[in-house]
């Protein structure tokens, strides 16, 4: 008898709660002041520390500096912030926000911080309990809570300064991302696509946290803030209320298009970027059409919220391959020109570049094995699909490449000026996909797929790859027992810092790929390394440790691997973490001797 996917997927939800020299990258300052203000380091998302005094010939000296507990065993993803010789922490829930002081010996607790979010938010948190990091501005520390709230906290004594309530966890809404702090606003989105809940994002005054404006992802052009100023390079995307035209009746009410991913801003051009997630639910039979505005890319007017241009990655979104990865954004000569360019490793398996200007995409080429589709037209800049692999009620689809969760997940890459090489902590996985009708329920499951994934092509489930912008195409890459779910810190060394799911942080030369160091921490990693300058003036790097996430739900949700199905069907191609690492919170802190 086939068991309940509902019910193992409520299991999870419950469990959880238990190219040379000299290139620039837009929006990163002219010279490092070896901090680390925002999860992803700038607003161009570059992941980029100029700092160098690590290199390839001393980080096999790097030993540990200081070592903090985060209170809390599940996935650590977030990101460290350095600012004026602290560090903030954020803890997946219950959140607690941490202070420490870089000049102490040990880093001790300056203060601690608890926003004591709603209790009931982990019953439905799509994929642990997860936070991606804070954003420091103008004296304050902004984070995001479980529970759907942002909360402004002075950053010098740790006092709340104002909360906001943005999402309603009655409908499954909750909030997973690091928020973005622009031209005195604070840029937050939902998750909560695996529930039927509505995208948007939020901008909040950074001094009162009072609503901005609010950007829908789906729905009629004034809920999406699209008006007479948007112009979508391509005719797929230009048409009056998309937002509703390409769905069912009714459907994009609770169709998706979370922003849970990352926002990134060009101060040039006054726009921020950012992905929307996958339409609701995940049975694309129940909803036929191209399902705007998801599973793509907003540009919007950091003022204003108004749409300038957006472009779909997945329209009709099959795989939930989603569209919330981060966007790079790089100055750079390509292809015989200098261009501003946004560069996007999708879940679906391509690298995007992407005109930021237009939206005009210059190229989009594979990184992983793809069975899914075959190549996007330029021209048109559809998607094709391979009508073969498209999942169908009543049928067993296999060997669909990638798997749902991608070629890449959110685990954001880190781009290097000296190198021109943006570096791709990524997996390697297929699956085998049966899908059922499903109604929605507020705050229960809406997605109507059991998933089995698989090791793709060479048996291992992750890599970490180099990818050559310019020329479109792996300059190398280094394979991995498990997915690569952290993120990867590029620096002026010449030293590439990531980690591994089965606990080991490790080293490679940025422009060979070489092991040049590893340490094995006390949990696998899924956080984000940073890197910043002490008040000793020495070069620090520091990372999370703590398994979790959708990768390593089996671990921090104590998931039963006999059920490949659980997890979405990650269990199945992780069944064996176990044996590898455990449960953990740890900050880790590496310097020179």
């Amino acid at each position: 008898m086939k068991s309940n996917p509902c019910r193992r997927f409520i299991a999870l939800l419950l469990a959880s709660a238990l190219a040379a020299i000299g290139l620039a990258a837009q929006a990163v300052p002219p010279a490092d002041d070896g901090q680390w203000p925002m999860a992803a380091k700038d607003y161009a998302n570059t992941r980029y520390s100029a700092l160098e005094q690590i290199t390839p010939g001393n980080v096999k000296n790097l030993k540990v500096a200081f070592t903090f507990s985060m209170g809390v065993e599940a996935g650590q993803e977030a990101a460290p912030v350095v600012v004026n010789d602290t560090m903030y922490l954020v803890a997946p829930y219950p959140n607690y926000l941490y202070a420490l002081d870089l000049t102490k010996p040990g880093a001790p607790m300056k203060w601690k911080f608890e926003p004591k979010p709603d209790a009931t938010a982990q019953g439905v948190a799509c994929c642990d309990v997860v936070n991606r990091g804070v954003a420091y501005a103008d004296g304050k520390i902004f984070m995001n809570t479980l529970d759907g709230q942002t909360i402004a906290v002075d950053a010098a004594s740790g006092k709340e300064v104002w909360r906001t309530q943005l999402g309603n966890i009655k409908k499954g809404e909750t909030i997973t991302m690091a928020p973005l702090a622009v031209k005195g606003k604070v840029l937050v989105g939902n998750s909560g696509g695996e529930l039927g809940v509505r995208g948007w994002l939020v901008a909040l005054d950074a001094g009162s946290g009072k609503e901005v404006w609010r950007a829908w992802s789906t729905g009629p052009d004034k809920d999406v803030l699209i008006g007479a100023d948007f112009k979508p390079y391509y005719e797929s995307e230009r048409g009056k209320d998309l937002g509703v035209k390409t769905w069912p009746p009714e459907a994009w009410k609770i169709g998706g298009g979370n922003v849970w991913g990352w926002v990134s801003y060009d101060p040039e051009t006054d726009l921020v970027y950012y992905g929307t997630a996958n339409p609701g639910p995940w049975n694309p039979e129940q909803r036929p059409g191209d399902n705007k505005w998801t599973a793509g890319i907003f540009a919007r007017k950091a003022d204003d919220g108004a749409a300038r241009w957006f472009y779909q990655f997945s329209p009709h979104d099959l795989h939930d391959y989603d569209g919330v990865n981060e966007n790079v954004l790089l100055d750079i000569p390509y292809k015989g020109a200098q261009r501003k360019i946004l560069v996007h490793p999708d879940r679906n398996g391509y690298v995007y570049v992407i005109d930021r200007a237009t939206g005009q995409v210059l190229a989009a080429d594979p990184f992983v094995h793809i069975t899914t589709t075959e190549g996007v037209d330029l021209k048109s800049g559809k998607l094709k699909y391979n009508p073969q692999k498209q999942p169908s009620v009543g049928k067993v689809v296999r060997d669909i490449c990638p798997a749902s969760v991608g070629g890449k997940d959110w685990q954001p890459s880190a781009w290097s000026p000296r190198t021109g090489l943006l570096y791709i902590p990524h997996q390697n996985i297929c699956q085998d996909t049966d899908t059922y009708d499903v109604s929605y329920i507020a705050g229960t499951p809406y997605v109507g797929v059991d998933n089995k994934m698989t090791a793709g092509p060479g048996g291992n489930r992750g890599l970490f790859t180099a990818w050559d912008v310019a020329a479109g195409r792996k300059r190398w890459s280094i394979p991995e027992r498990f997915p690569v779910w952290s993120g990867a810190l590029a620096t002026g060394g010449d030293v590439v810092f990531y980690g591994t799911m089965d606990g080991w942080f490790k080293a490679v030369d940025a422009k060979s790929g070489s092991p040049l160091w590893q340490f094995k921490v006390g949990s696998g990693i899924v956080g984000q390394p940073v890197s910043y300058r002490g008040p000793d003036g020495k070069q620090y790097i520091a990372v999370l440790s703590g398994v979790g996430g959708w990768a390593g739900s089996i671990v921090s949700g104590g998931l039963d691997a006999r059920d490949g199905t659980a997890a979405n069907g990650f269990v199945n191609v992780t069944k064996d973490l176990p044996q590898y690492t455990g449960k953990g919170g740890m900050l880790y802190v590496f310097a020179l001797p």
